[in-house]
């Protein structure tokens, strides 16, 4: 039943909520990809001074970028499946 206090122009609350949804998966987006390369390049950097090593930060670097973009596709992938 159709509310005769809403105005035409106005979204309803489920479409304001779903607006507030995406916004959050979008700048979701912004963070993931410099989390996950700092987080590698960390890793790195401890196992560089546990091992005694100067080269597994780069390793740790590489791997942190590759699951950052993995994260990114799969956000991306599923968040395209639930549109309309």
């Amino acid at each position: 039943m159709p509310d005769p206090d809403r105005q035409p122009d106005q979204p309803d609350d489920a479409e304001k909520r779903s607006l507030w949804i995406q916004v959050a998966r979008y700048s979701q987006l912004a963070l993931v990809l410099p989390a996950a390369t700092f987080v590698g390049w960390l890793i790195g950097i401890g196992l560089d001074r546990w091992l005694h090593t100067k080269w597994l930060y780069l390793a740790g670097l590489i791997v942190g970028i590759a699951a950052g973009f993995v994260e990114l596709i799969r956000t991306v992938m599923s968040s395209e499946s639930k549109q309309p």
